[in-house]
């Protein structure tokens, strides 16, 4: 299939470009390149992407788009989240086809993960 015009990079705000690289390579085995200070890409995590330098936060509460993780281990993910330093926003929660929770990483912007029904 063409690659042309999919999906293939996203730009995210970051407070703490530090901090959100270190939860990040902690939670989920990230591997980032720096770009200076004020700039950080990532690769190979599904959509490859980037955090940038700023005091601005991405909300879905807000009207940002929402970034959602697959995993095959919904409650594991969480406490994984949990003790790198991610603040639960929504607690996991029960949808046709699946189960996810939302989370606040360091710098603010929130994601979520999620994983298939097993039924």
């Amino acid at each position: 299939m063409p690659k042309n015009l999919k999906l293939n990079y996203v730009e995210l705000p970051a407070k703490d470009i530090l901090a959100t690289k270190k939860f990040f390579e902690d939670a989920f085995g990230w591997v980032f390149t720096d770009y200076g200070d004020e700039y950080t890409s990532f690769t190979d995590v599904g959509l490859d992407g980037g955090f940038y330098k700023s005091d601005l936060t991405s909300l879905a509460s807000k009207g940002a788009a929402l970034l959602v993780l697959l995993t095959e281990d919904l409650e594991q993910a969480q406490s994984t989240v949990e003790s790198c330093g991610g603040k639960i926003s929504t607690s996991i929660f029960s949808f046709p086809g699946g189960s996810r929770f939302h989370f606040i990483e360091p710098s603010g912007n929130e994601f979520a993960v999620w994983c298939l029904s097993s039924t």
